[in-house]
This record gives structure tokens, sequence and C-alpha cells, in this order.
């Protein structure tokens, strides 16, 4: 018999409710006010599953990234080949509930898409999940109104839903007439809410090349670029959001000592951003200002300018167990000269390895006409053979792979894909 997440299953969840707390029992009591109620911490143990999808789906538990600090391991087994045959569905307590175990079993109906399949799978999870709820201050809350309208539910975080990475790279390398040396860095500190998003990153690069052609002519080579991104969101219902981008940043390779920019947007998600674990097609509108101090003066004849500038991008995601793909395209021109532009396509393909662990392939195209900090003076013979300075192109290309590793805040269940990852601030283009 097939489960779907629907109102009957709700009526099903409140008959399983019942039946898991033995008669003459009472619900324990509220907790203290002023203090959240203990919630059910659940391992969901299933490699390579989307848990991004059940987290926005079962709200009145705390999902947590380790069996260590669970009270219940629930295995997802499927039985047959991906998008067919049964699945087995278990249910192991740990700690507080050692010994209650349970299992349940879900069939996909036959051409079920995958998204079908997860949704199905998120109401048996639901259902099995209750008996654990029920044991808890959090039953009192349990009800049919409860799944039908499911509310994102407070827990307590030592880290008060911040995520923070740090990153610090070196190279070296050298031979008897060459040396080089390469520095890098970077801090970010990121929290989410459902009602206010906050992204924040800075980092800063060193290099430097030393040739030693012999007879005491020597070449030296030195280049850096540091700089801040800020970016914060308010969200505004189910399809609209309105924030800013903050940016500061210094670049000897294109020409820019200091260039500080302001960027109000506002953003439309065609769909709503409750379901945001499963597609994205949002369009976003910036208008930055822009006060730039350059190195040397331009091609325009500039040394320092005020600009002012506006984009516009629509960005599409789905996804998938396995991972998620996008696609970008954005446009951006200046007002005081529509002619100086740009339009750029990304795309990029994420596989989920393991818990925290993803594989990632990108690639872009720029069409470019936008170039307005190249220095007046040119670039030497040495500049150009060791990219010191920005030439002058109409277009450029990109594609990478690469692995990448998250870790801090894991208690939050709050998804918030507002803005999407933050993007680029509106800046001088370089």
């Amino acid at each position: 018999m097939k489960t779907r997440p629907v109102k009957a299953a709700a009526l099903a969840a409140v008959v399983a409710f019942a039946l898991a707390i033995p008669a003459g029992s009472q619900v324990p009591p509220p907790p203290q006010a002023g203090t959240p109620p203990p919630i059910v911490k659940v391992f969901l143990d299933w490699p390579g599953g989307d848990i991004e999808f059940f987290k926005a789906e079962i709200p009145f538990v705390e999902f947590v990234p380790g069996q260590e600090e669970a009270q219940v391991r629930v295995v997802i087994t499927p039985q047959g080949p991906p998008g067919a045959g049964l699945i087995t569905v278990g249910f192991f307590g740990l700690k507080d509930f050692q010994g209650e175990n349970n299992t349940l079993t879900y069939t996909p109906a036959p051409g079920d898409k995958p998204e079908e399949v997860k949704r199905g799978l998120a109401g048996l999870i639901k259902l099995g999940l209750l008996r654990y709820a029920g044991k808890t201050p959090m039953a009192k809350d349990l009800s049919v109104r409860f799944l039908d309208q499911a509310k994102p539910t407070s827990v307590v975080d030592k880290y008060d839903f911040w995520v923070f990475s740090l990153s610090a790279n070196t190279f070296l390398m050298g031979e008897t007439q060459f040396e080089e040396g390469m520095y890098y860095g970077s801090f970010s500190a990121n929290r989410i809410t459902p009602e206010l998003k906050v992204r924040t990153s800075v980092y800063g690069n060193f290099s430097k090349s030393k040739f030693d052609f012999g007879e005491g002519e020597v070449y030296e080579s030195k280049s850096n670029g540091y700089g801040f991104s800020g970016l914060v969101v308010k969200s505004f219902g189910e399809h609209w959001s309105a924030g800013a981008f903050l940016s500061a940043q210094s670049s000897t390779y294109s020409n820019l000592k200091l260039g500080l920019t302001a960027a109000p947007a506002v953003e439309f998600d065609l769909f709503p951003y409750s379901e945001s674990t499963k597609r994205q097609l949002r369009f976003l509108y910036r208008l930055g200002f822009t006060r730039a101090r350059y190195n040397e003066e331009t091609i325009y004849f500039k040394t320092s300018e005020s600009l002012l500038q506006g984009s516009l991008s629509c960005a599409y995601e789905v996804v998938r167990p396995w991972g998620k793909a996008s696609v970008t395209l954005e446009g951006s021109h200046y007002f005081h000269d529509f002619v100086k532009n740009r339009l750029e396509l990304e795309a990029s393909v994420e596989f989920r390895v393991w818990r925290g662990l993803s594989f990632e392939i990108d690639g872009g195209y720029a069409r470019i006409r936008d170039q307005i900090a190249l220095a007046a003076g040119g670039a030497t013979y040495e500049e150009i053979l060791l990219r010191q300075k920005e030439l002058s192109t109409g277009y450029n290309y990109s594609f990478s792979v690469g692995l990448n590793f998250s870790f801090g805040s894991t208690r939050s269940n709050v998804v918030n894909p507002r803005f999407g990852n933050g993007g680029r601030s509106i800046s001088i283009s370089m």
C-alpha cells in the first residue's frame, strides 16, 4: 500500500500517535516558560539521500549529523532498483528510546518520479517518528492541524545558527633561476533563519615571483588582492525578498586601488520558497552604486569615479537525491553608457559523495563589453606572460571540478533559498 503525505495520512498519524502512548499514561507537562520544548534528535542514515528535503518536510524533529547525538536512527533501505520496488524504513531507538524499534515499508507506484517517492517517504517517516515525539513535551503540539500546516521548530544551538568556514593555502616552489610563492586566506560567517539571511566573507591573496637571468639581471613580480563581501536578505512571503549586497575590494591585477559598492536588490521566485528543496526559478534585479579609485589612469582617463550599474539575472535549480543542478543567465550594464555591458551564462552540477562532502562540476561563458578599469599604460611583456595585469578581451570562459566540505551548525532545520548563495556583488567589472 502506498503512503502519501496528505490529509488522510495526517489522520493515520493521529491514530499511530494514540497507539504509541500506553493506556493511562499522561503527556509530559510542558517545559517552563522561556525555554524551548525538547524535541527528538534524529540521525537519517541514507547515504547519498537528500537530507535537506527531509529537514524542510519534517520540522517537528531535529536532524543531527551523527548517531552519537541521536535519540533515533532512521535507516532507509531500497530493496530493488532505484525508483522501483519496496523501500524499508527502519526506526531504531537510542538513549532515551533504547530498544524501541519499528519497521515500516513503502512501495512507490509504477511511474512515480523521484520527487514523488521522496514525498511519500517523508510522510512515512513522519508516522514512524510520532511514537517518539509523543513521549516528549512536543506531544501537546501534535495534531491533524500540526501535520497539515507544520511550522519550523525552535531549537537550542550553541552556534546560534552561525556557520563558519576558514581556509588558508600556501604554495612555494623554486629552482636555481626561479622562485615563486603564493599565499591565500579566507574566512566566512553565515547565518540563516526563515526571515533573515546573512552572509559575510573576507579574503586576501599575495603572490611573488623571482627570475634570475644571470649576469646580475633579476626580475621580480608581485601581485595582491583583498576584499570583503556581505549580503543581508529579508523575506516577504513565499515569493518575494529584498536585501542588499555590500563589498570592498582591492586588486593590483584589476587596477583597482579601492572599490566600495552598495547594491539594494529585489527577488521574485516563480515557485514558493518552501519548495526550494525541490526546485527554484528566481529573478533578481540589483541596482549598485560604486565608488572606485584606480592604481593607474584608465583607458578612459580616469583615476577615480562614481558608477551606477544595474543587473538582472534568472536562475533555475533542481534538486534530486543524487545532488543538484543549476543554470544562471545574467545581464548587466552601466547607466552612463549602455554600450558598456556584459552577458554571462553559468551552469553547475553537484554530486553528493558523503555527509558534508560533495563533488562539483562548474562551467561558464561571458560576453564582455564593460572593461572600464583597464590601465591606459597597457602591460609589459613580463606582466602579460605572468598575468600581472588584466588585458582587454571580448569574452571569457571557465571550467572547473572540485570537492567541497562544510561544517559548523547542524542543528538548524531552516532552509532559506532567497537570493541564492549571495552571488557576486555589483562592482567594477574586471
